[in-house]
């Protein structure tokens, strides 16, 4: 209305009037206020103008918030055109686009494109050789998929699901590099990458020649498979037969269809199911159980892929989540299968007893039942997917440092296989042969410039590590190769090559490790009544030692002194063997009368030493006996002997464990004899040859015959007559 109001001599008005309200930068807007001259200025303001109506025309749908005919849209542009959808498909009159990736309403250039991604896709999953539900599926949700727009929430979902699907390695496996040589080549591959471990290797062995049998039978049966189906092909000379022969022809070449269909079907049947074992390995941090199952990926010449259980807390994590959730992706097994590409990997499910417990996210323990099933994991379903996927060719290996916290059920699924400490021989043999070398290279040295001997190995073993497996080894060897690496480095740049010394020594891990973090007990040179070595095993696994153990007697009223930091098993087992004792005084000869009471005006103290390392267990008992014997008898017992193992009230020896890491615990403290419980006999088979040869072993049922092994020249007048002493020499 201002504008049809205005005459001509208001011309100067108006272009100052529509200078403010179009579109233009204020530098423009400044120019048509410099402009005195009238026509001038309308000229600037007209050029505005007539750029922001050709904006308006180009952008007119921007500007149109309501449905409008197509063919209205098409006139204002001066253009008919037919349009098409995304699929080549008419679109109805009104239809809209959406707004493209840029915002502009109107068909996306990349839409020409789609046809053609949807065309790979389908090429993707015809490759991929769906089972025939899975094919079904993803057939009906690509035929959805089509008749989306792309700017529809669903076609992204559903487009990421079919992605997934083609991903799955349903049929692709990794051939097994089975032959003659197969068990030959295995057992080389794990003794190369691991000392010991003897259980773990000899099942995977027994894995692989199951699985080597299995696969002969297979290629036997395929191959009267083969035969019964050419077979069933009619030969070329009975489709030219006379028309008056054919139905009787065709009827016999039915019969025969039939019947070879039928020997095919029988045959397959008899094909061998390939059903791989679930293991779990046990045993304390740093033995090798991760190592361990790349090894054998290796050995099988199988894909590896390792699953971190540790902290997993949502059941969705292992199944995955639905699909109508936002962002839902499939859960850790699909994944891993995804990732490896077939569907015969070994994966490692690593740290199994740190999953998380049951919440009201769920409970991914209770999800791992389905996984580790043999008996149903064929048919493994996760949400994501929602198809069954079958998982019964993938080897799974599980590793868990405690069987406490895994959930009975889930523990049952799994072969279980222990894996104990190391022993110091065996980290002796493993940090010769795989540690040394390795932290040569790594601090960029080279094996000339460095030496290690096995007493330099021993002393950082024994003085500076404490533990079950070598992770703190290979930490301090490192150490020692850094601080070689200096002493080189500064010869070398010196120009003192000469004075640098490659061999290492025990004095120089001293000087380089500082002061020693762990004594070794050594057996004595001389002995005194009441003093007894006996044999221990740390709780840390794979060390033992020998322990002391000290009795003293004085005035008193029969009371018993313990000291030496002990727990309450061991404080029962020094009263067990002080009632034995007490019970016996008068056949042991230690009283006159059969009713005297041997602690009568008399105190004892028992004492081990190490104050500060607390000691707990019944293994002590026998040695525990012999101490009071020594001393209310006055005979020292040898101090080259040792002995384990648990006395009951009637004087019997029973097992005790950890028998591996006492007996080279004691061969290294100087131990000669060992007395050792009869049932522990089994464990003596075990020891390593090193050991056998080094100790003289003997194995009691009952006290009286640990007293006549430890005094074999002493009478006691009411020795009990036992079984001859077996002993193993």
């Amino acid at each position: 209305m201002f504008i049809n109001k205005k005459e001509l001599k208001d011309a100067g008005q108006l272009a100052d009037f529509m200078a403010n309200i179009v579109e233009a930068s204020y530098e423009e807007k400044l120019e048509v206020l410099a402009a005195l001259d009238v026509k001038v200025r309308l000229a600037k303001v007209i050029e505005l103008l007539d750029r922001q109506v050709s904006g308006i025309k180009n952008n007119f749908k921007i500007t149109t918030f309501t449905s409008v005919p197509v063919q209205f849209l098409d006139k204002l542009n001066d253009k008919t055109s037919r349009r098409v959808g995304p699929n080549g498909a008419p679109l109805p009159p009104n239809t809209m686009f959406p707004p493209g990736p840029n915002g502009v309403m109107g068909p996306n250039q990349d839409e020409e494109q789609e046809p053609n991604e949807l065309e790979e896709l389908k090429k993707k999953l015809d490759k991929a050789r769906l089972p025939p539900e899975a094919a079904k599926m993803a057939e009906r949700e690509l035929r959805r998929l089509k008749k989306m727009m792309p700017g529809n929430q669903e076609y992204q979902v559903t487009r990421t699901w079919l992605d997934v699907l083609a991903e799955i390695p349903w049929s692709v496996t990794t051939d097994d590099r089975l032959g003659p040589d197969t068990l030959a080549r295995a057992r080389k591959q794990l003794d190369e990458d691991h000392y010991g471990l003897d259980k773990v290797k000899k099942r995977l062995v027994e894995y692989l020649a199951v699985l080597r049998l299995k696969q002969s039978i297979n290629d036997d049966v395929d191959e009267q498979i083969k035969k019964a189906e050419q077979e069933a092909v009619p030969p070329e000379s009975d489709k030219e037969e006379e028309s008056e022969k054919k139905e009787a022809a065709d009827a016999d070449l039915e019969e025969r269809t039939k019947l070879a269909n039928t020997k095919i079907d029988v045959l397959r049947s008899k094909r061998m199911v390939d059903r791989s074992p679930i293991m779990l390995l046990a045993g304390p941090p740093g033995v090798g159980k991760t190592s361990l199952a790349r090894s054998v990926a290796t050995a099988l010449g199988r894909k590896f892929h390792r699953i971190s259980l540790g902290g997993v807390r949502d059941e969705a994590e292992i199944r995955g989540h639905r699909r109508t959730y936002v962002a839902a992706m499939p859960g850790l097994i699909v994944q891993g299968l995804r990732k490896v590409g077939v569907a015969n990997p070994v994966f490692l499910l690593d740290e199994i007893d740190k999953l998380g417990m049951s919440n009201h996210q769920g409970d991914p323990s209770a999800a791992m039942l389905e996984v580790l099933d043999p008996e149903q994991n064929n048919s493994f379903t996760d949400h994501y997917v929602g198809l069954p996927v079958d998982l019964s060719k993938v080897l799974f290996i599980a590793t868990a440092n405690s069987l406490d916290t895994i959930p009975a059920p889930l523990l049952d699924r799994m072969e279980t296989i222990y894996l104990p400490g190391y022993t110091t021989l065996e980290k002796r043999h493993i940090a010769m042969q795989h540690l040394v070398p390795k932290q040569i290279r790594v601090n960029g040295l080279s094996e000339d410039q460095v030496s290690f001997d096995k007493e330099v190995v021993s002393k950082i073993i024994e003085s500076y590590t404490r533990e079950s497996g070598v992770r703190n080894l290979e930490r301090e060897i490192g150490s020692v190769c850094r601080a070689k690496a200096v002493e080189f480095a500064e010869a070398k740049d010196g120009g003192q090559l000469e004075t640098y010394r490659p061999q290492l020594t025990v004095e120089d891990i001293e000087e380089i490790l500082g002061i020693e973090k762990f004594e070794e007990e050594i057996a004595e040179k001389t002995s005194k009544p009441g003093i007894v070595t006996g044999l221990v095993a740390y709780s840390s696994g794979g060390n033992g030692s020998i322990l002391f153990i000290e009795v003293a007697d004085m005035p008193g009223n029969g009371s018993v002194q313990l000291t030496g930091k002990l727990g309450d098993v061991l404080k029962e087992s020094v009263e067990v063997a002080l009632s034995w004792v007490k019970a016996h005084a008068y056949e042991l000869g230690l009283t006159s009368e059969p009713t005297a009471n041997i602690m009568k005006e008399r105190s004892i103290h028992v004492h081990c030493p190490s104050g500060s390392i607390p000691k707990d267990g019944p293994s002590s008992g026998m040695a525990q006996a012999i101490a009071l014997i020594s001393l209310f008898s006055g005979k020292p017992v040898p101090p080259t002997m040792a002995m384990t193992g648990e006395i009951s009230l009637r004087g019997r020896v029973t097992a005790v464990g950890g028998i591996k890491e006492k007996l080279i615990g004691a061969l290294r403290a100087g131990v000669k004899t060992v007395l050792l419980p009869a049932q522990n006999r089994k464990d003596v088979k075990d020891l390593p040859q090193e050991v056998k040869d080094g100790l003289e072993i003997l194995h009691v049922n009952h006290v009286w015959e640990a007293i006549r092994l430890v005094w074999p020249d002493s009478q006691w007048p009411g020795a009990e007559p036992f079984p001859p002493i077996e002993s193993r020499l």
